[in-house]
Formats: C-alpha cells, structure tokens, sequence
C-alpha cells in the first residue's frame, strides 16, 4: 500500500507536471486479514485484522477531513481502496471536497476515451452504442458509471444511457431482484422476463441477445474471450470493440493478436497491460495514467472545489481527441506514453475550462504575482499554454569533469 501511494504520487509528477514538494503520498493503515503478514516479524503494519463498519467509516471521515482543514486547497486522489469501500468512500466526500479515485474513475474515463476515438474512427453515435461488461466489481462497474456519464453529457437520461449497459459477474448477467446484487450492480440489473430462454451464465449466449459493439473485460479470467465469443461478436459487428483489461498479462481475457486473427483484423482493441503491435496494428495500453495526472492537475491549477462528471467527461473528449487513429487506422486508439507530458497538459486544460465554466474554480479569487487577480484565459490554446507554464519539469544542471595534475575536481554549472 505505502509503495503503490508513493508510485501515484510519483506519477503525478512524472506525467501531471506536479511539483514533487507538492505531492503528499499517505496510507490509511487498517489493519490486514493476511495471516501471513500478520505472523511476519518483519512487516510494519498494524497487526490487527482489516477494520470495516462504523469504525472504518469514523476513521475515514476524520483522515479526510482533516487533510482538507491542513490543506483546503489540495486535491484528494483515492487509490486502491477496497472493492466494499472504494464508491463508498467517493461517493461520501465528492461533492464536499475536490477528490477523485484513480480506479472507478480513471479507469473508467480512460476506457471512455478509447471508446470515444473508435466510435469516431468508424462514424458511430455514442448513444447508439451497446456495452457489455464481463466483471462487474469496482472496476467494472466504475467504467460503467463513466460510460454513462459521458452519455447522459452528450443527450441521454439516466435511464437510457443504462439501458445501454449490460453488466456480467460470476453469477452471470445482472438481473433485477438477484440476491447477490449489490446496491451498485441493482442499478445496471435488467428485467428477467426480457431474458427468458437464455442462459445468462452463458457470455456467448448474453452476447448473442445484445449484440454489444464494445466488449470489456475486467473478471481477472484469462481466456474468458475465446474464439466462440470473438466470432460472435464478430457476427453481428463488423466493427467490434474489444477491451480485455484484466491484469497483469497473464489474467487477459484474450490476447490481441487472436482478438484480430478472429475478426479478420477489424477488431478495435485496446488492453489493460502493454502488448506488441500485431502485424502493424498498434495495441493502446487503457492506463489510467491517461487520465488522473491530468485531471488532477486541472483541479489543482483550478482551485476546484469539486471534480464534477462534466469535468470528467470533458477530459476524456480531449483525450479521445488526441488518438493518432484519426489519422492511421492501424495506431493506437490513445496517444503514446511517450507523449504523456503533453496529453496531461490537454487533458487539464479540458478540465479547467470546464471547471470555470460551471463556477467549481476559486483561482480567479488569488492573487496574481504580477499583480491583480489571477485570469484563466477562456481560448483552449492561450489556456494550455497557461497550464505549461505551471507545469514542474525536472531541469538537471550538466556535470563537467575537470582535472588538474593529481586531483580531479566535479563542478556543476
């Protein structure tokens, strides 16, 4: 947990342009079920088992809250909580302080975007656009939510954009009145009456009925998307989006070169680990280092006060923007990491401009160095470079070796 913290923080660095002095890493610590870790004289932990309820809840609250009172202008990014705590966490604190979870959103917003750029690349309307997804946890279910926020942005209620929504766990698809549905999955349930007959275990047979254009993994069951299922997606989508995004590699659903070699290479495919282009075709990785440095930067030049659904559908239209597919069908649906510093700079001025559009933004309220208030300029391109400017970039001064007889002195310049 400490190091994976430190990471994010890291990479809110690496590809957000976030001054280093300026990111916190912090751990809630409590506690682990792990018997092992627990006998480990060596682990540094609390040796007490993983709290949950009330208490959890009261210890959360007091975490969180108190980070905002030391630092009201600071933004909150949640990573890796659990499956049972991570909405619930975010659903709590969203609208009273500016925060944001890497996993349901980032995911979900990243996978949104991969979505967005094929869609475009094969002129389809989003809102025509059946989705399933095979696993329905935290992951699952947070690119579900993005999905349907994007949606309901672009024209569609609530009860359309879910209706687009086919959700599978292992229990099978999500019908409404299942006992094994949580709160959660109850809102992406569909009727039973409309499913009689067929085999809702059966991902061939669920896929047969929905005819989905975008197939998403997140169930962590490698080979889950074999050749029956493929081709039958396949059959009824010349098109076909297919996301396997479980990882690391070995949990796949399938691997892209067999996505491709079952559609005759006309499978749109984006994956959840880094693999080889396959005979040319470029495979994007659905990272969510695409998304939350850049959300999160936005916030924070923003002085947001929350980090709406419109910012965040705002961020994954810029970064649908930026898919080299555009302009080569055979690239990767997502710009190359590469290219991360500038897709972050995009993607927090999307998020920006949005935030002072729906009045989330107190930065205009400081101010400004060079006296006056501080002014967000309203033109994408005088913004973005607004952002650049703020970004922090590691400057290394050159070393030169210099000798004199016996003695070799280093000095920087």
């Amino acid at each position: 947990g400490g190091r994976l913290a430190i990471a994010k923080a890291a990479l809110m660095t690496l590809c957000g342009g976030l001054h280093p002095g300026r990111v916190i890493a912090c751990v809630l610590d409590v506690g682990t079920n792990n018997k092992k870790l627990l006998e480990d004289d060596l682990y540094m932990g609390n040796r007490f088992p993983r709290v949950r309820g009330k208490e959890y809840d009261d210890f959360t609250n007091k975490c969180i809250m108190a980070m905002q009172k030391r630092f009201p202008s600071a933004v909150i990014h949640y990573e890796d909580f659990g499956v049972t705590t991570a909405r619930a966490v975010l659903d709590r604190f969203r609208h009273v302080l500016p925060c944001f979870n890497a996993d349901i959103q980032g995911t979900g917003a990243v996978v949104m975007a991969s979505m967005a750029a094929a869609l475009k690349l094969t002129d389809r309307n989003l809102l025509d656009s059946r989705v399933l997804i095979y696993g329905a946890g935290s992951a699952g279910l947070g690119i579900a939510d993005q999905i349907v926020n994007h949606m309901i942005i672009h024209g569609a209620t609530q009860e359309q954009a879910r209706a687009r929504i086919y959700c599978m766990d292992r229990f099978g698809l999500l019908l409404t009145g299942m006992k094994t549905n949580s709160p959660a999955q109850e809102g992406y349930a569909h009727n039973p009456k409309d499913w009689e007959g067929v085999d809702t275990k059966s991902l061939v047979e669920v896929i047969g009925k929905v005819k989905p254009t975008c197939l998403i993994g997140c169930a962590t069951q490698a080979g889950a998307f074999n050749e029956q299922v493929i081709k039958e997606m396949y059959k009824f989508n010349p098109r076909p989006m297919i996301f396997p995004l479980s990882n690391p590699t070995r949990l796949h659903e399938c691997v892209p070169e067999d996505a491709l070699k079952w559609t005759d290479y006309n499978a749109l495919v984006a994956t959840g680990s880094p693999f080889p282009p396959v005979e040319g075709h470029v495979i994007s990785e659905n990272n969510n280092c695409f998304s939350f440095p850049g959300i999160g930067l936005g916030a924070v030049l923003a002085r947001a006060t929350t980090i709406s659904d419109a910012m965040i559908s705002a961020a994954v239209d810029e970064l649908a923007s930026l898919s080299p597919a555009q302009n080569d069908p055979k690239a990767g649906l997502l710009p190359p990491i590469e290219e991360i510093d500038e897709t972050s700079a995009r993607v927090a001025t999307a998020v920006i401009l949005q935030c002072v559009k729906e009045g989330h933004s107190r930065v205009e309220s400081e101010d400004s160095p060079v006296g006056g208030k501080v002014k967000v300029p309203r033109d994408f391109y005088a913004c973005l470079s607004w952002v650049k400017e703020q970004m922090w970039r590691p400057e290394y001064r050159p070393m030169i070796k210099v000798e004199h007889s016996d003695e070799i002195h280093t000095h920087q310049y």
